[in-house]
């Protein structure tokens, strides 16, 4: 099982701070590869009870050119309360990252 560094995790998503939100979602929407899942046939699909994983977050976003813009999003919309899989990670890493976010955005680092 891998650990993240979610204080680094954290501060390399400082750079998309004063990005407007329109404009995260406009990228996120226009070259994520999981809105193009459809299309490919290679991606895992969640099941309604499974929680996703790690490993199945990586393989739903390999390759994703908007991995970090992504995981900005969900944490700014979603936060604590985050479900399944955004910048591949699954919900469960996501929930430990967002207060370690939120600490630096709310100045308790430097950005």
């Amino acid at each position: 099982m891998t650990e993240y560094d979610y204080k680094e995790m954290a501060a390399r998503l400082d750079r998309y701070a004063d990005v407007p939100h329109d404009v995260l979602i406009a990228v996120v929407t226009r070259d994520g590869l999981c809105f193009w899942a459809f299309d490919r046939t290679d991606l895992p699909r969640l099941c309604g009870d499974c929680a996703p994983d790690r490993e199945l977050a990586a393989g739903m976003c390999a390759g994703c050119p908007v991995i970090d813009e992504c995981r900005e999003l969900d944490l700014r919309t979603a936060g604590p309360d985050t479900v399944g899989v955004w910048g591949a990670l699954p919900d469960t890493d996501r929930r430990a990252l967002y207060p370690v976010w939120l600490h630096r955005r709310e100045g308790g680092e430097a950005r």
